[in-house]
């Protein structure tokens, strides 16, 4: 098949959606499939030369500055250099999104949509909390009903997310199909003691301290807060543990303060961004990874943890149902303060290392392979409903 992936974020940027998209790009191609992506200009996308990666021309967005949006040229608008995709893949609700329905027009061919983000977690960048987050919600819920009601399918990452586009009012076919990684580079028995010591020493991490670890998008809606607001009593318990948050955001500065109100600046550590083709290493000096993130779709920096043999502490969230036993392979928690601090206490204590041990097996179920094996099955499936419409070949679009 010629494939089409239009997303507003890709490799060498480090977040859920980038990280999906460029996994399913590579296990396409080997698959034998043509894939070629579009995205927004992004920082370093230079050193990513490669023909069938092609990113437009971007400016930041006003709300969220460290993310770009893409500006499409009069060459993308007119679809000049048309691939004559078979099928075309969104992965956003916005610019690229449309630039991809509008290549799909052109080339007459069915469009799957990931449904990646839960916007209405997002709307306190424009509103700022004010009394009409509310009707911003109310806003970006009928939005999204629209945009996935326009397409041939949507894939959904989890029965979370499912619910969620259901409530919206979403008629179009869904399949959950969770994103999938690249299991055996997580692998704990790859990583020497040698390489764990060389990125502590980087991280500033000293000889004999344990790691609390974050990795991910430093955003108000991972709530890393909360995290913060409960270290100063686990580090009371454990004076050995620091806590490193592994990535760049909008927060980071106010984390940074946070910390030092908080008396924990010198246990705070903020590495920035990493490249993604090396955070299998970062991974790797963590002894309990921590989320109390409720806006996640999938999590995959959970099980990203999980198979790099981390003890993972959680808040609950649906999003985690069938991923995370609590005790088993890994701790769930309340959403309050002291719930969180009680599973941190169970994470760095002995039965933290047994569920740590357990973790990796628990997660092989999430491969790259099957993941773009289903994903090319969706895609099949989409393919034939468009062109079996009547008995030709139909632009639902039109």
């Amino acid at each position: 098949m010629k494939i089409g992936i239009y997303t507003d974020t890709f490799y060498p940027e480090i977040n859920g959606v980038a990280t999906s998209c460029h996994l399913l790009e590579q296990q396409l191609m080997r698959r034998g499939h043509e894939v070629q992506v579009f995205a927004p200009r992004c920082r370093d996308c230079d050193k990513e030369k490669r023909d069938n990666v092609h990113y437009l021309a971007s400016a930041p967005l006003f709300a969220l500055k460290d993310r770009n949006v893409a500006i499409p040229g009069l060459n993308e608008l007119l679809n000049r250099h048309s691939y004559k995709f078979d099928i075309i893949h969104t992965n956003t609700e916005f610019i690229m999104g449309y630039l991809g329905i509008h290549t799909a027009k052109s080339d007459a061919c069915p469009v799957v949509h990931t449904y990646h983000t839960v916007w209405e977690d997002y709307t306190y960048y424009i509103t700022h909390g004010t009394i009409i987050d509310g009707k911003a919600k109310g806003l970006i819920r009928k939005y999204s009903e629209w945009w996935c009601n326009r397409l041939d399918r949507v894939i959904s990452p989890s029965e979370k997310t499912r619910n969620l586009l259901a409530s919206y009012g979403v008629e179009s076919k869904i399949d959950i199909i969770p994103t999938g990684m690249e299991i055996g580079r997580f692998n704990p028995q790859l990583h020497s003691e040698q390489m764990r010591e060389e990125i502590r020493r980087e991280c500033g991490i000293r000889p004999g301290e344990r790691v609390l670890l974050n990795i991910g998008r430093i955003a108000r809606e991972k709530n890393i807060a909360q995290i913060l607001r409960v270290f100063p009593r686990l580090h009371e318990i454990y004076p050995e543990v620091r806590l490193v948050l592994v990535g760049e955001g909008p927060q980071r500065g106010e984390l940074e303060q946070m910390a030092r109100d908080l008396g924990i600046g010198e246990y705070v550590i903020q590495t920035g961004p990493k490249p993604w083709d090396r955070i299998d290493r970062y991974y790797a000096i963590g002894d309990v990874f921590c989320s109390a993130s409720h806006t996640e779709t999938q999590g995959l920096t959970y099980i990203e943890a999980m198979a790099s043999g981390l003890c993972v502490c959680a808040v609950k969230d649906s999003c985690l149902d069938g991923v995370i036993s609590d005790g088993v392979n890994g701790i769930l928690s309340d959403a309050s303060d002291e719930a969180l601090l009680v599973a941190l206490i169970r994470g760095f204590s002995q039965e933290g290392k047994h569920i740590a041990g357990r973790a990796p097996s628990s997660v092989e179920r999430y491969s790259a392979e099957r993941f773009a094996e289903s994903v090319e099955a969706c895609y099949l499936r989409a393919i034939e409903d468009y062109h079996g419409r009547n008995g030709k070949r139909v632009n639902p679009h039109e």
